[in-house]
């Protein structure tokens, strides 16, 4: 499983975590910085992320649009 962390979450996540998830990303590596949550939404869809946030929003972006 690749993880993109979300801007609320530490970049420092991705090596502390490569060994578990390797693949993972930040939105800060995949320039997504200041993007709106569905234009982080779609980037992960399409290139096989799952987010790790601790913003409810996309909490209610997977009851709009599903997983």
């Amino acid at each position: 499983m690749k993880l993109l962390f979300d801007e609320n979450l530490s970049r420092k996540l991705v090596p502390i975590l490569a060994d578990l998830f390797p693949g993972s990303s930040h939105v800060f590596f995949e320039s997504l910085l200041q993007n709106p949550d569905t234009a982080v939404w779609e980037h992960a869809k399409v290139h096989g992320f799952t987010i790790v946030t601790a913003d409810a929003d996309f909490y209610e972006l997977s009851i709009t649009f599903g997983c």
